[in-house]
Parts: C-alpha cells; structure tokens; sequence
C-alpha cells in the first residue's frame, strides 16, 4: 500500500483511538521484497498483539517491542 494510503488510515484510527502501530520500512512499497523488512514486520505484528492481549513474548527470540499508540494500559 503507498505510504499516502497508509497515513490516512493510521490517522483514522487515531481519531477514533483505536490502538495502533505504524511502522515504515524504506525502499519498500506495495508488499515486502527484504527478507529483514519480513521479519520485521512479522514481529512487530506478534509484538503488537502481545501488548494488545497482554500475553508475553519468548525472552530468547529478542523480538523489538513496537510502539502502540492509544493503547490504555
């Protein structure tokens, strides 16, 4: 999705206050062609649902929590 596209969608959430995690990766558009932008993305999304469902993370896997905004906890 370009970035344009994305933005307005992050800002509706924000103006609702639904939690939300933007994160941006350079050189990609439309899907991931970079496998470390795949793994990234893969693990800020298990990051996002871990502080969403308050379940933790595997310690050894040293997966970089995302931040969440709107987020009440």
């Amino acid at each position: 999705m370009p970035p344009n596209q994305s933005e307005m969608i992050v800002d509706a959430l924000r103006a609702k206050g639904v939690p939300v995690a933007y994160v941006t990766f350079e050189g990609e558009q439309h899907g991931f062609r970079q496998a470390p932008n795949i793994i990234r993305a893969l693990e800020s999304e298990l990051s996002f649902f871990a502080q969403l469902f308050a379940f933790e993370l595997p310690a050894d896997e040293h997966i970089e929590p995302v931040p969440i905004e709107n987020l009440d906890r």
